[in-house]
Protein backbone atom coordinates (compact mmCIF):
# COMPACT_ATOMS: atom_id res chain seq x y z
CA UNK A 1 0.00 0.00 0.00
CA UNK A 2 2.59 2.50 0.87
CA UNK A 3 4.49 1.41 -2.67
CA UNK A 4 1.02 2.06 -4.33
CA UNK A 5 0.63 5.96 -2.30
CA UNK A 6 4.16 6.28 -3.65
CA UNK A 7 3.73 5.83 -7.33
CA UNK A 8 0.42 8.05 -6.92
CA UNK A 9 2.21 10.93 -4.82
CA UNK A 10 5.46 11.25 -7.90
CA UNK A 11 2.31 10.80 -10.76
CA UNK A 12 1.01 14.14 -9.30
CA UNK A 13 4.03 16.16 -8.14
CA UNK A 14 5.70 15.02 -11.73
CA UNK A 15 6.23 18.03 -14.19
CA UNK A 16 4.32 18.86 -17.93
CA UNK A 17 7.76 17.80 -19.34
CA UNK A 18 7.83 14.00 -17.96
CA UNK A 19 4.65 13.33 -19.18
CA UNK A 20 3.83 12.41 -23.13
CA UNK A 21 0.88 13.83 -25.19
CA UNK A 22 0.95 10.58 -27.89
CA UNK A 23 -2.89 9.64 -27.08
CA UNK A 24 -1.77 6.11 -27.16
CA UNK A 25 1.24 6.38 -24.76
CA UNK A 26 -0.91 8.88 -22.84
CA UNK A 27 -3.62 6.44 -22.07
CA UNK A 28 -1.12 3.86 -21.22
CA UNK A 29 0.03 6.10 -17.96
CA UNK A 30 -3.02 6.82 -17.29
CA UNK A 31 -4.07 2.79 -17.16
CA UNK A 32 -1.03 2.42 -15.40
CA UNK A 33 -1.63 4.52 -12.58
CA UNK A 34 -5.56 3.55 -12.35
CA UNK A 35 -4.05 0.06 -11.88
CA UNK A 36 -2.75 0.86 -8.70
CA UNK A 37 -6.24 0.61 -7.72
CA UNK A 38 -7.99 -2.48 -5.41
CA UNK A 39 -8.02 -5.72 -7.89
CA UNK A 40 -11.62 -5.91 -9.24
CA UNK A 41 -12.31 -1.60 -9.43
CA UNK A 42 -13.87 -1.07 -12.99
CA UNK A 43 -12.72 1.99 -14.10
CA UNK A 44 -14.92 4.42 -16.56
CA UNK A 45 -12.90 8.01 -17.81
CA UNK A 46 -13.79 10.27 -20.38
CA UNK A 47 -11.97 13.52 -21.09
CA UNK A 48 -12.47 15.65 -23.88
CA UNK A 49 -11.03 19.46 -25.04
CA UNK A 50 -12.70 22.32 -25.72
CA UNK A 51 -13.62 21.06 -28.91
CA UNK A 52 -15.06 17.94 -27.55
CA UNK A 53 -12.01 15.93 -28.93
CA UNK A 54 -11.31 12.74 -27.19
CA UNK A 55 -8.24 13.23 -24.99
CA UNK A 56 -8.67 10.13 -22.72
CA UNK A 57 -11.36 7.54 -23.07
CA UNK A 58 -11.58 4.35 -21.19
CA UNK A 59 -14.83 2.43 -21.29
CA UNK A 60 -16.60 6.02 -22.49
CA UNK A 61 -19.91 3.90 -22.75
CA UNK A 62 -19.81 1.38 -20.10
CA UNK A 63 -22.95 2.35 -17.38
CA UNK A 64 -21.72 3.10 -13.95
CA UNK A 65 -23.37 3.75 -10.40
CA UNK A 66 -22.40 7.68 -10.06
CA UNK A 67 -22.95 8.39 -6.19
CA UNK A 68 -23.38 12.41 -5.97
CA UNK A 69 -22.22 12.62 -9.49
CA UNK A 70 -26.09 12.45 -9.50
CA UNK A 71 -26.40 15.93 -8.11
CA UNK A 72 -24.84 17.44 -11.10
CA UNK A 73 -27.69 16.16 -12.89
CA UNK A 74 -30.11 17.39 -10.54
CA UNK A 75 -28.92 20.92 -10.09
CA UNK A 76 -28.68 21.40 -13.84
CA UNK A 77 -32.29 20.33 -14.48
CA UNK A 78 -33.16 22.50 -11.55
CA UNK A 79 -31.81 25.83 -13.22
CA UNK A 80 -32.87 24.96 -16.49
CA UNK A 81 -36.83 24.08 -15.39
CA UNK A 82 -37.66 25.91 -12.05
CA UNK A 83 -35.80 29.11 -12.62
CA UNK A 84 -37.91 30.49 -15.13
CA UNK A 85 -40.95 29.47 -13.18
CA UNK A 86 -40.09 30.23 -9.38
CA UNK A 87 -38.37 33.52 -10.45
CA UNK A 88 -41.69 35.61 -10.79
CA UNK A 89 -43.39 33.29 -8.16
CA UNK A 90 -45.49 35.10 -5.70
CA UNK A 91 -46.89 34.08 -2.21
CA UNK A 92 -50.86 33.78 -2.51
CA UNK A 93 -53.54 33.34 0.23
CA UNK A 94 -55.62 30.61 -1.78
CA UNK A 95 -53.42 28.40 -3.58
CA UNK A 96 -50.32 29.98 -1.63
CA UNK A 97 -48.83 30.36 -5.03
CA UNK A 98 -48.30 27.28 -7.31
CA UNK A 99 -44.82 27.48 -8.25
CA UNK A 100 -43.38 29.32 -5.04
CA UNK A 101 -41.48 27.16 -2.72
CA UNK A 102 -41.26 28.04 0.89
CA UNK A 103 -42.92 27.20 4.71
CA UNK A 104 -46.48 28.69 5.39
CA UNK A 105 -48.20 28.94 8.43
CA UNK A 106 -51.51 29.42 8.89
CA UNK A 107 -55.30 28.44 11.64
CA UNK A 108 -57.92 26.00 10.58
CA UNK A 109 -61.22 26.59 12.46
CA UNK A 110 -62.47 23.07 14.23
CA UNK A 111 -65.60 22.18 14.19
CA UNK A 112 -65.50 21.88 18.82
CA UNK A 113 -64.94 25.80 17.98
CA UNK A 114 -61.35 25.98 17.99
CA UNK A 115 -58.43 26.53 16.16
CA UNK A 116 -55.45 24.64 15.17
CA UNK A 117 -51.94 25.58 13.68
CA UNK A 118 -51.02 24.46 10.64
CA UNK A 119 -47.18 24.84 9.00
CA UNK A 120 -47.11 23.88 5.27
CA UNK A 121 -44.60 23.29 3.66
CA UNK A 122 -43.57 23.66 0.02
CA UNK A 123 -40.23 22.64 -0.39
CA UNK A 124 -37.96 25.03 1.59
CA UNK A 125 -35.08 22.96 2.64
CA UNK A 126 -33.72 26.02 4.79
CA UNK A 127 -36.19 26.57 7.77
CA UNK A 128 -34.54 26.59 10.76
CA UNK A 129 -35.43 26.87 14.71
CA UNK A 130 -31.94 27.84 15.85
CA UNK A 131 -31.71 30.20 18.34
CA UNK A 132 -29.32 32.43 16.45
CA UNK A 133 -31.48 32.07 13.45
CA UNK A 134 -31.42 35.18 10.92
CA UNK A 135 -33.16 34.11 7.77
CA UNK A 136 -35.95 31.49 6.95
CA UNK A 137 -36.58 31.04 10.51
CA UNK A 138 -39.55 29.12 12.29
CA UNK A 139 -39.88 31.55 15.16
CA UNK A 140 -40.72 34.25 12.65
CA UNK A 141 -43.93 32.03 11.66
CA UNK A 142 -44.64 31.47 15.50
CA UNK A 143 -44.78 35.19 15.78
CA UNK A 144 -47.52 35.16 12.85
CA UNK A 145 -49.78 33.00 15.37
CA UNK A 146 -48.71 34.82 18.70
CA UNK A 147 -49.90 38.35 17.32
CA UNK A 148 -53.20 36.76 16.66
CA UNK A 149 -54.07 33.85 18.85
CA UNK A 150 -53.28 33.56 22.47
CA UNK A 151 -54.83 29.90 22.47
CA UNK A 152 -54.75 26.97 19.93
CA UNK A 153 -55.49 23.32 19.93
CA UNK A 154 -53.56 20.85 17.81
CA UNK A 155 -50.32 21.72 15.96
CA UNK A 156 -49.54 20.37 11.97
CA UNK A 157 -47.21 19.80 10.33
CA UNK A 158 -48.11 19.20 6.71
CA UNK A 159 -46.17 17.90 4.50
CA UNK A 160 -48.97 17.10 1.26
CA UNK A 161 -47.41 19.62 -1.19
CA UNK A 162 -45.60 16.52 -2.58
CA UNK A 163 -46.99 13.14 -2.45
CA UNK A 164 -45.27 10.33 1.14
CA UNK A 165 -41.96 9.13 -0.76
CA UNK A 166 -39.75 9.61 2.31
CA UNK A 167 -36.93 7.37 1.18
CA UNK A 168 -36.02 6.46 -2.96
CA UNK A 169 -35.70 3.47 -4.11
CA UNK A 170 -32.51 1.93 -4.35
CA UNK A 171 -31.05 3.55 -0.34
CA UNK A 172 -29.44 0.98 1.60
CA UNK A 173 -31.69 0.85 4.85
CA UNK A 174 -28.52 1.72 6.61
CA UNK A 175 -28.44 4.43 5.40
CA UNK A 176 -32.09 5.64 7.05
CA UNK A 177 -31.30 7.05 10.52
CA UNK A 178 -28.04 8.79 9.73
CA UNK A 179 -27.80 12.57 8.10
CA UNK A 180 -27.06 11.02 4.70
CA UNK A 181 -30.63 9.25 4.65
CA UNK A 182 -32.77 11.58 6.63
CA UNK A 183 -36.75 11.58 5.13
CA UNK A 184 -37.81 13.49 2.52
CA UNK A 185 -40.55 15.70 3.04
CA UNK A 186 -42.14 18.99 1.98
CA UNK A 187 -41.98 20.46 5.12
CA UNK A 188 -38.52 20.01 6.56
CA UNK A 189 -36.91 21.56 9.29
CA UNK A 190 -33.39 21.82 10.74
CA UNK A 191 -31.97 19.39 7.25
CA UNK A 192 -34.55 16.95 9.04
CA UNK A 193 -31.21 16.03 11.44
CA UNK A 194 -30.94 15.84 15.18
CA UNK A 195 -27.62 16.93 17.02
CA UNK A 196 -26.30 14.57 19.25
CA UNK A 197 -23.18 15.34 21.80
CA UNK A 198 -21.80 12.72 23.68
CA UNK A 199 -18.84 13.44 26.59
CA UNK A 200 -17.53 11.00 28.75
CA UNK A 201 -18.61 10.80 32.37
CA UNK A 202 -16.73 9.41 34.83
CA UNK A 203 -15.40 5.81 34.47
CA UNK A 204 -17.52 3.38 34.89
CA UNK A 205 -20.67 5.24 34.00
CA UNK A 206 -22.78 6.52 31.51
CA UNK A 207 -21.35 9.37 29.03
CA UNK A 208 -23.02 12.41 29.22
CA UNK A 209 -25.52 13.16 26.15
CA UNK A 210 -27.20 16.35 25.42
CA UNK A 211 -29.73 15.94 22.40
CA UNK A 212 -33.40 17.63 21.85
CA UNK A 213 -35.64 15.72 23.75
CA UNK A 214 -37.44 14.28 20.34
CA UNK A 215 -36.24 10.85 21.26
CA UNK A 216 -36.59 8.90 23.98
CA UNK A 217 -32.73 8.14 24.96
CA UNK A 218 -32.11 4.98 26.25
CA UNK A 219 -28.25 5.19 27.47
CA UNK A 220 -26.39 1.89 27.16
CA UNK A 221 -23.00 2.99 26.69
CA UNK A 222 -20.39 3.25 29.28
CA UNK A 223 -17.34 5.69 29.71
CA UNK A 224 -14.10 3.51 29.94
CA UNK A 225 -10.21 3.93 30.73
CA UNK A 226 -8.37 6.78 29.69
CA UNK A 227 -6.49 6.16 26.28
CA UNK A 228 -8.72 3.36 24.85
CA UNK A 229 -10.33 3.22 22.20
CA UNK A 230 -14.30 5.38 21.38
CA UNK A 231 -16.32 3.31 19.89
CA UNK A 232 -20.14 4.49 19.74
CA UNK A 233 -23.00 3.85 18.12
CA UNK A 234 -26.84 4.81 17.73
CA UNK A 235 -29.87 1.96 16.95
CA UNK A 236 -33.54 3.25 16.11
CA UNK A 237 -36.18 1.72 14.67
CA UNK A 238 -37.62 3.23 11.38
CA UNK A 239 -40.21 5.77 12.85
CA UNK A 240 -39.44 4.51 16.26
CA UNK A 241 -39.02 7.47 19.07
CA UNK A 242 -36.68 5.30 21.16
CA UNK A 243 -32.72 5.92 20.71
CA UNK A 244 -30.32 3.47 21.65
CA UNK A 245 -26.76 4.37 22.29
CA UNK A 246 -23.81 1.54 22.89
CA UNK A 247 -20.37 1.41 22.82
CA UNK A 248 -17.56 2.90 24.81
CA UNK A 249 -16.05 6.27 25.52
CA UNK A 250 -12.35 7.08 26.73
CA UNK A 251 -12.72 9.04 30.06
CA UNK A 252 -10.36 11.61 28.22
CA UNK A 253 -11.86 11.64 24.83
CA UNK A 254 -13.09 14.65 23.22
CA UNK A 255 -16.88 14.91 22.69
CA UNK A 256 -18.41 12.52 20.24
CA UNK A 257 -20.80 14.83 18.11
CA UNK A 258 -22.80 13.43 15.40
CA UNK A 259 -26.32 14.46 13.56
CA UNK A 260 -29.23 11.75 13.50
CA UNK A 261 -31.88 11.59 10.71
CA UNK A 262 -35.39 12.14 11.09
CA UNK A 263 -38.02 9.88 10.11
CA UNK A 264 -40.97 12.58 10.05
CA UNK A 265 -39.88 15.88 9.07
CA UNK A 266 -43.91 17.14 9.24
CA UNK A 267 -43.98 15.77 12.76
CA UNK A 268 -40.48 17.15 13.86
CA UNK A 269 -41.49 20.52 12.83
CA UNK A 270 -44.41 21.00 14.93
CA UNK A 271 -42.75 19.99 17.89
CA UNK A 272 -40.44 22.83 17.13
CA UNK A 273 -43.28 24.88 16.25
CA UNK A 274 -45.21 23.97 19.52
CA UNK A 275 -42.01 24.94 21.75
CA UNK A 276 -41.58 28.16 19.89
CA UNK A 277 -45.47 28.94 20.03
CA UNK A 278 -45.53 27.99 23.61
CA UNK A 279 -42.21 30.31 24.30
CA UNK A 280 -43.89 32.90 22.69
CA UNK A 281 -47.15 32.58 25.03
CA UNK A 282 -49.48 30.71 23.29
CA UNK A 283 -51.33 27.81 24.73
CA UNK A 284 -51.37 24.89 22.84
CA UNK A 285 -54.02 22.68 24.25
CA UNK A 286 -54.17 19.70 22.09
CA UNK A 287 -51.39 17.34 20.48
CA UNK A 288 -48.66 17.68 17.48
CA UNK A 289 -49.49 16.09 14.45
CA UNK A 290 -47.97 15.32 11.02
CA UNK A 291 -50.36 15.43 7.62
CA UNK A 292 -48.63 13.47 4.87
CA UNK A 293 -50.96 13.11 1.27
CA UNK A 294 -49.95 8.78 0.44
CA UNK A 295 -49.00 8.06 -2.73
CA UNK A 296 -51.49 7.58 -5.53
CA UNK A 297 -51.67 6.60 -9.37
CA UNK A 298 -52.31 10.41 -9.98
CA UNK A 299 -48.82 10.53 -8.86
CA UNK A 300 -47.47 8.53 -11.23
CA UNK A 301 -47.02 10.34 -15.25
CA UNK A 302 -47.72 6.74 -16.88
CA UNK A 303 -50.43 5.85 -14.75
CA UNK A 304 -52.28 9.29 -15.21
CA UNK A 305 -54.27 8.68 -18.15
CA UNK A 306 -55.12 12.37 -18.38
CA UNK A 307 -56.22 13.06 -14.61
CA UNK A 308 -55.53 16.88 -13.38
CA UNK A 309 -52.02 16.45 -12.06
CA UNK A 310 -53.30 19.77 -9.32
CA UNK A 311 -52.90 19.29 -6.02
CA UNK A 312 -55.37 21.09 -3.81
CA UNK A 313 -54.02 22.29 -0.62
CA UNK A 314 -55.59 22.02 2.69
CA UNK A 315 -57.79 24.68 3.88
CA UNK A 316 -56.13 27.28 6.38
CA UNK A 317 -56.70 31.05 7.00
CA UNK A 318 -53.22 32.46 6.06
CA UNK A 319 -51.20 34.49 8.36
CA UNK A 320 -47.93 34.17 6.74
CA UNK A 321 -44.95 32.74 5.13
CA UNK A 322 -41.58 32.85 4.18
CA UNK A 323 -40.13 32.08 0.82
CA UNK A 324 -37.37 29.40 -0.10
CA UNK A 325 -33.63 30.87 -0.45
CA UNK A 326 -32.85 31.85 -4.05
CA UNK A 327 -32.32 28.82 -5.97
CA UNK A 328 -28.69 29.54 -6.79
CA UNK A 329 -27.92 29.63 -3.31
CA UNK A 330 -29.23 25.77 -2.86
CA UNK A 331 -27.75 24.81 -6.04
CA UNK A 332 -24.37 25.90 -4.65
CA UNK A 333 -24.88 24.21 -1.22
CA UNK A 334 -26.42 21.31 -3.35
CA UNK A 335 -23.19 20.56 -4.87
CA UNK A 336 -20.39 22.27 -2.75
CA UNK A 337 -21.46 20.52 0.51
CA UNK A 338 -23.05 17.41 -1.47
CA UNK A 339 -26.19 17.90 0.75
CA UNK A 340 -28.49 14.92 -0.35
CA UNK A 341 -31.63 16.65 1.53
CA UNK A 342 -31.60 19.46 -0.50
CA UNK A 343 -31.33 17.72 -3.66
CA UNK A 344 -34.09 15.75 -3.19
CA UNK A 345 -36.24 18.15 -2.92
CA UNK A 346 -35.11 19.83 -5.71
CA UNK A 347 -36.36 16.73 -7.98
CA UNK A 348 -39.78 17.26 -6.35
CA UNK A 349 -40.07 20.95 -6.97
CA UNK A 350 -39.40 20.01 -10.37
CA UNK A 351 -42.05 17.55 -10.35
CA UNK A 352 -44.50 20.32 -9.28
CA UNK A 353 -43.81 22.03 -12.53
CA UNK A 354 -46.65 20.09 -14.72
CA UNK A 355 -47.27 17.49 -12.04
CA UNK A 356 -47.92 16.53 -8.43
CA UNK A 357 -44.46 16.80 -7.32
CA UNK A 358 -43.89 13.08 -7.06
CA UNK A 359 -40.29 11.42 -7.42
CA UNK A 360 -41.22 10.01 -10.89
CA UNK A 361 -42.98 13.73 -11.88
CA UNK A 362 -39.46 14.98 -11.62
CA UNK A 363 -37.53 12.45 -13.02
CA UNK A 364 -39.25 12.47 -16.36
CA UNK A 365 -38.90 16.10 -16.40
CA UNK A 366 -35.02 15.95 -15.78
CA UNK A 367 -35.27 13.15 -18.56
CA UNK A 368 -36.81 14.48 -21.11
CA UNK A 369 -34.59 17.61 -20.80
CA UNK A 370 -31.49 16.16 -20.82
CA UNK A 371 -32.53 13.87 -23.80
CA UNK A 372 -33.39 17.16 -25.65
CA UNK A 373 -29.92 18.27 -25.08
CA UNK A 374 -28.20 15.30 -26.99
CA UNK A 375 -27.12 13.05 -24.45
CA UNK A 376 -27.78 9.32 -25.04
CA UNK A 377 -30.79 7.93 -24.04
CA UNK A 378 -28.84 5.12 -22.64
CA UNK A 379 -26.26 6.53 -20.69
CA UNK A 380 -28.04 7.97 -17.84
CA UNK A 381 -30.69 6.16 -15.56
CA UNK A 382 -31.69 7.76 -12.31
CA UNK A 383 -33.62 6.98 -9.35
CA UNK A 384 -33.18 9.70 -7.09
CA UNK A 385 -32.11 13.22 -7.24
CA UNK A 386 -29.21 13.05 -4.71
CA UNK A 387 -27.07 9.73 -5.96
CA UNK A 388 -28.06 7.89 -2.36
CA UNK A 389 -29.49 5.25 -4.60
CA UNK A 390 -27.60 2.52 -6.42
CA UNK A 391 -30.41 2.23 -8.90
CA UNK A 392 -28.67 4.96 -10.63
CA UNK A 393 -26.40 5.18 -13.63
CA UNK A 394 -24.69 6.68 -15.76
CA UNK A 395 -21.68 6.54 -18.61
CA UNK A 396 -18.80 9.17 -18.60
CA UNK A 397 -20.07 9.77 -22.47
CA UNK A 398 -22.96 11.02 -20.99
CA UNK A 399 -21.60 13.06 -17.87
CA UNK A 400 -18.72 15.06 -20.09
CA UNK A 401 -22.47 16.04 -22.47
CA UNK A 402 -24.15 16.89 -19.43
CA UNK A 403 -20.69 19.45 -18.46
CA UNK A 404 -20.45 20.52 -22.00
CA UNK A 405 -23.83 21.80 -22.58
CA UNK A 406 -24.48 22.92 -18.91
CA UNK A 407 -21.22 25.33 -19.36
CA UNK A 408 -23.13 26.63 -22.60
CA UNK A 409 -26.70 27.84 -20.90
CA UNK A 410 -27.61 31.30 -19.80
CA UNK A 411 -27.58 29.69 -15.86
CA UNK A 412 -23.79 27.66 -16.70
CA UNK A 413 -21.89 30.32 -14.68
CA UNK A 414 -23.70 29.96 -11.98
CA UNK A 415 -23.49 26.46 -12.35
CA UNK A 416 -19.89 25.96 -12.57
CA UNK A 417 -19.73 27.72 -9.59
CA UNK A 418 -21.18 25.62 -7.09
CA UNK A 419 -18.87 23.29 -8.17
CA UNK A 420 -16.15 22.42 -5.33
CA UNK A 421 -12.82 23.77 -6.35
CA UNK A 422 -9.57 21.48 -5.78
CA UNK A 423 -7.42 21.80 -3.02
CA UNK A 424 -9.84 25.09 -1.63
CA UNK A 425 -13.33 24.33 -0.87
CA UNK A 426 -16.34 22.43 -0.51
CA UNK A 427 -15.93 18.67 -0.37
CA UNK A 428 -12.52 18.94 -2.64
CA UNK A 429 -10.86 21.19 -0.01
CA UNK A 430 -8.11 18.32 1.08
CA UNK A 431 -8.11 17.12 -2.16
CA UNK A 432 -5.37 18.12 -5.20
CA UNK A 433 -3.93 20.41 -2.26
CA UNK A 434 -0.73 21.74 -2.91
CA UNK A 435 -0.56 19.84 -6.41
CA UNK A 436 -0.54 21.66 -10.22
CA UNK A 437 -4.33 21.67 -10.32
CA UNK A 438 -5.09 23.30 -6.83
CA UNK A 439 -7.24 26.07 -7.53
CA UNK A 440 -7.68 24.83 -11.22
CA UNK A 441 -10.20 21.58 -10.93
CA UNK A 442 -13.84 22.48 -10.44
CA UNK A 443 -15.77 18.97 -9.69
CA UNK A 444 -18.66 17.07 -8.29
CA UNK A 445 -17.63 14.17 -5.89
CA UNK A 446 -19.14 11.14 -5.29
CA UNK A 447 -18.52 8.73 -2.94
CA UNK A 448 -21.33 5.56 -2.15
CA UNK A 449 -20.14 2.01 -1.37
CA UNK A 450 -17.57 0.67 -3.88
CA UNK A 451 -18.21 4.12 -5.35
CA UNK A 452 -16.07 7.14 -6.33
CA UNK A 453 -16.86 9.53 -9.02
CA UNK A 454 -14.91 12.65 -9.86
CA UNK A 455 -16.75 14.73 -12.63
CA UNK A 456 -16.13 18.54 -13.78
CA UNK A 457 -13.18 20.76 -15.38
CA UNK A 458 -9.82 21.21 -14.97
CA UNK A 459 -6.58 23.94 -16.38
CA UNK A 460 -3.85 21.23 -18.13
CA UNK A 461 -0.21 22.34 -18.09
CA UNK A 462 -0.46 24.24 -21.45
CA UNK A 463 -3.49 26.48 -19.62
CA UNK A 464 -6.32 25.02 -21.81
CA UNK A 465 -9.07 23.57 -20.35
CA UNK A 466 -10.45 19.72 -20.02
CA UNK A 467 -13.63 18.40 -19.49
CA UNK A 468 -13.63 15.21 -17.54
CA UNK A 469 -15.69 12.46 -16.08
CA UNK A 470 -14.06 9.46 -13.78
CA UNK A 471 -16.07 6.84 -12.49
CA UNK A 472 -15.31 3.81 -10.25
CA UNK A 473 -17.27 0.81 -9.17
CA UNK A 474 -16.65 -2.59 -7.40
CA UNK A 475 -14.51 -1.13 -5.61
CA UNK A 476 -13.38 -3.84 -3.19
CA UNK A 477 -13.67 -4.06 0.58
CA UNK A 478 -13.19 -0.78 2.51
CA UNK A 479 -11.05 0.88 -0.21
CA UNK A 480 -11.42 3.83 -1.99
CA UNK A 481 -10.51 4.36 -5.59
CA UNK A 482 -10.85 8.43 -5.02
CA UNK A 483 -6.63 8.50 -4.99
CA UNK A 484 -5.96 6.74 -8.12
CA UNK A 485 -8.50 9.04 -10.03
CA UNK A 486 -6.99 12.00 -8.92
CA UNK A 487 -2.96 10.94 -10.01
CA UNK A 488 -4.55 9.95 -13.22
CA UNK A 489 -6.20 13.49 -13.45
CA UNK A 490 -3.11 14.77 -12.61
CA UNK A 491 -1.41 12.77 -15.47
CA UNK A 492 -3.43 14.16 -18.07
CA UNK A 493 -3.29 17.74 -16.86
CA UNK A 494 0.23 17.93 -17.40
CA UNK A 495 0.65 16.13 -20.81
CA UNK A 496 -1.61 18.76 -22.15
Amino acid sequence: MRQTLAIIALTLAAPAAAQSADPAALRQQVEAVLSAAPAGTRFGLLVVDAQGREVVAINPDQRFIPASNTKLFTTAAALALLAPKEAGAKLGTEDFGRYAPGAFIGLAEREDGGRDVVLLGRGDAALSSAADCKTDCLAELAGYVAKKARKVHDVIGDASWFPDQRWSPGMSWNNIGTDSGTAIAALSLDNNELPVKVAPGAEGQPPVVEIPPYYTLRNEAVTIAAGSKTTLAFERAPHGNELRLYGEIAVDAAPFKDLLGIDDPAHYAAWQLRRQLEAAGVKVSGQVRSRYRPLALIDDPAMREGRDARVRMPRAAFMGGQGAAPLAQVVTRVNKDSQNLYAELLLRRIGRISGTGSLADGLLAARQLFEGAGLPPGGFEFADGSGMSSYNRVSPRAAVGLLRWGAGQPWGGQWRASLPVGGVDGTLKRRFAGTPLQGKLLAKTGTLNATNALSGYLIAASGRELTFAAFANDVPGDKGASAVIDAALGVIAAAN
